[in-house]
């Protein structure tokens, strides 16, 4: 029997061609394995072997997702594979969303079986694993090895159409589908033996878990902008000279609070980045492209705002965990309470970033304090659940541009900030993305 064709996606780092620096990469195709497609050949045996690689730019993917998706879905369609295999992309947030969407593509529009994985906190887990099956993996490459054998073992059986089993027995990250199955016991009997077992507390499986509603009901719009105090929140790790808190370039633990009262806007004097998920050299260069200061001040003095808070909260999106993102933000609503703080801009950078941002905004939003979020991977914003939402320009620079003039990138910022205020002041139902 002929060997079954696959065809791999990577990105930009796991091709070999660079980090940060290369996340624009255009999508290119290349013939066999190519990075851990050399993990899959070998895990396939005599079952498959991977044809051509598919590497593209995380951040290619992410800002220009139709043209990215149209110019692979084309690549693909040339091989005519059995299989097509993403990742895994692990916890690493842009990567996820890729790999979500394109394997959807692939499955949706060419029909050809498509499988992925990451971890169960990749905000492409979330944004996809109803549309498709997508392997549960651990946060990072350490458990590279664990999670090939994992989706090439899953990859065969759908291969060869043996029937999929549940979530817990293959691996997969739950879909939320369900699927009627023949048992020994009937329903009456299966519940009562539940029954007992809750009753002395012992452990149990319910064949019907309840779904999580974690929603947050959109705030009530500013009603004076004039007189409002606004606050600067920010996921893209801008603090101080030389990071004084230590706030980690990845997996925070902490988040920091800086005055910024005597700052009419920031520079790279005084302000840079401790991020470690993108390339930092533009927000090094001028910290008000992350969070922008010097407009919010121009509004203060034009009394389109009424008062910029003194002080401005960050953290580090970079893979962190959302147990954190949420205790951050609680923590940080409850000091904006008290300052008398009216609203709230938060602004994110790259994938797991925008996770951690979209989630501290619902975090912050149940104190019943309005917050509009500024980032550039709106998808992942919407699926987290903020209520107002608001696109920026790119992830390293989500409030700039440096191919502008100083004038214009300013122009430019503004704009989105007065989107921002406009949000705030509108009265909403549900999410809502500000154009």
């Amino acid at each position: 029997m002929s060997k079954y064709k696959v065809v791999h996606y990577i990105n930009q780092f796991y091709a070999g061609i660079g980090g940060e620096d290369m996340a624009n990469y255009e999508p290119e195709k290349r013939e066999g394995h190519v990075g851990p497609g050399q993990a899959f050949t070998s895990a396939f045996k005599e079952n498959a072997e991977i044809c051509s690689t598919i590497i593209c730019g995380d951040s290619y993917y992410n800002e220009n997702m139709e043209e990215a998706r149209k110019q692979i879905l084309e690549m693909i369609k040339e091989e005519k594979p059995d299989l097509f295999i993403a990742g895994p992309a692990f916890n690493a947030g842009r990567y996820g969303m890729a790999c979500g969407d394109i394997a959807k593509a692939v499955e949706k529009d060419l029909g050809i079986k498509s499988i992925t994985g990451m971890y169960i906190e990749n905000p492409g887990a979330d944004s996809y694993k109803k549309d498709i099956y997508i392997i549960e993996t651990k946060n990072s490459a350490a458990g590279m090895r664990k999670a090939v054998k994992k989706m090439t073992s899953f990859a065969i059986k759908l291969l060869n159409n043996k029937d999929i089993l549940s979530p817990a027995e293959e691996g997969y990250i739950k879909r939320g589908l369900r699927k009627n199955i023949f048992v020994e016991k009937r329903g009456s009997e299966r519940s009562i033996d539940m029954l007992i077992k809750k009753l002395n507390k012992e452990d149990y499986i319910t064949e019907y878990p309840m779904p999580k509603f974690d929603r947050v009901p959109p705030s009530p719009a500013i009603k004076d902008m004039k007189s409002a105090k606004i606050a600067i929140v920010t996921t893209g790790g801008i603090v101080p000279i030389n990071n004084p808190d230590h706030i980690e370039a990845s997996s925070a633990s902490k988040y920091g609070k800086y005055n910024i009262s005597k700052f009419k806007n920031l520079t790279c004097e005084d302000h840079e980045t401790a991020h470690g998920g993108y390339d930092p050299s533009y927000a090094n260069e001028d910290a008000d492209r992350v969070i922008p200061i010097d407009v919010l001040r121009d509004m203060e003095k034009s009394n389109r705002i009424g008062k910029l808070h003194d002080f401005f909260y960050t953290t580090t999106g970079n893979g962190t965990a959302v147990t954190n993102s949420t205790t951050f933000a609680s923590e940080i609503a409850q000091e904006l309470k008290l300052e008398g703080v009216d609203a709230v801009i938060l602004t994110s950078t790259w994938g797991t970033c925008t996770r951690c941002g979209a989630t501290m905004v619902k975090e912050i939003e149940k104190s019943g304090i309005p917050v509009v979020h500024l980032c550039t991977i709106v998808p992942i914003s919407k699926t987290v659940g903020a209520n107002r939402i608001v696109p920026t320009i790119a992830i390293p620079y989500p409030l700039g541009n440096p191919s502008l003039p100083e004038k214009e990138e300013k122009e430019l910022r503004r704009g989105i900030v007065e989107k921002a205020i406009t949000a705030l002041e509108t009265e909403i139902t549900e999410q809502t993305v500000f154009q």
